[in-house]
């Protein structure tokens, strides 16, 4: 990042109180700047924002506003800010809103998709679940004959039959071995 020291424009440090949170411990403004912010309300967001969250979690070195950028380094439970002032931003970020709306519509693009092939599988089990008990009217089948015929996984098959079971369309008719038979009621 290149920048000059006339981008700063203020500087404030943030200390922690353990009792009362975050405080403005002390600031110095270098430059007057028309869009200055009130330090003393943001000094809580501006703690949390750099210091807050778990220890593990990765922390923001800087965060760019609109019109002001601010750049933090920690010590111990305070945190020293820098104030600056952008130059040249504008561009770089028209650039990456134009990245940003390719993701977006890439990115709804294959949710559509997933969406699709999500609904055409739950329409295919409904169907399914609509052809078993006409398939076991007066026929015994197994639930590996079953699995077998709808090519369904063995989790999908007993998932549509517990369901059937549930709704009284089918009940069991026996087993053999380790096969359950069903028939239609």
């Amino acid at each position: 990042m290149n920048f000059t020291e006339k981008e700063i424009f203020g500087a404030a440090l943030i200390g922690f109180d353990m009792i009362d949170g975050p405080f403005l411990k002390w600031k110095k403004e270098y430059n007057k700047v028309s869009e200055s912010i009130n330090l003393n309300d943001f000094a809580m967001n501006f703690y949390l924002a750099f210091r807050g969250g778990n220890s593990s979690v990765k922390k923001p070195r800087a965060i760019l506003y609109d019109k002001f950028y601010i750049v933090a380094f920690p010590k111990d439970l305070e945190l020293c800010c820098l104030f600056m002032k952008p130059q040249n931003v504008e561009n770089n970020i028209k650039q990456l809103d134009k990245i940003a709306s390719r993701i977006i519509i890439e990115m709804d693009t294959e949710e559509d998709q997933n969406s699709k092939t999500k609904d055409s599988d739950e329409d295919t089990i409904e169907e399914i679940k609509r052809l078993i008990p006409n398939l076991l009217n007066g026929t015994e089948m197994s639930t590996p004959e079953l699995r077998r015929y709808f090519k369904l996984s063995n989790s999908q098959i007993w998932k549509v039959m517990a369901d059937l079971e549930n709704s009284l369309m089918i009940k069991r008719a026996g087993k053999k071995g380790r096969a359950i038979f069903w028939i239609a009621t």
